[in-house]
């Protein structure tokens, strides 16, 4: 993903697709349409930077603290999609290991 890797400093694997949003805004007195593609990333490796001028922060945060951090609705719902995805690959992964245990 070499946008997060432009804007964070950190690499990540893919995941899963969390969904997108979609908003208006204006700039330069015209309007800009952009989509927001969210995906879960794994870290691989990388510094955590916020040296990207497009970017004000970037911070590590508990899942549990993320969605009071997020201003809008869209990210709020995101940050829980992706909560519920770590809930199930993490029993997933605890299942798995019984299993082979």
């Amino acid at each position: 993903m070499r946008e997060v890797a432009e804007e964070t400093g950190i690499q990540g694997t893919v995941l899963a697709e969390l969904g997108s949003i979609d908003y208006w805004f204006v700039t330069e007195g015209r309007r800009v349409h952009k989509t927001v593609h969210h995906y879960l990333l794994r870290f691989q490796g990388g510094e955590l930077s916020d040296a990207d001028v497009e970017v004000t922060e970037v911070a590590w945060v508990p899942l549990a603290e993320l969605e009071s951090r997020l201003a809008y609705a869209d990210e709020r719902r995101l940050a829980g999609v992706a909560g519920e995805l770590i809930a199930q690959m993490a029993s997933a992964t605890g299942e798995a290991s019984r299993e082979n245990g």
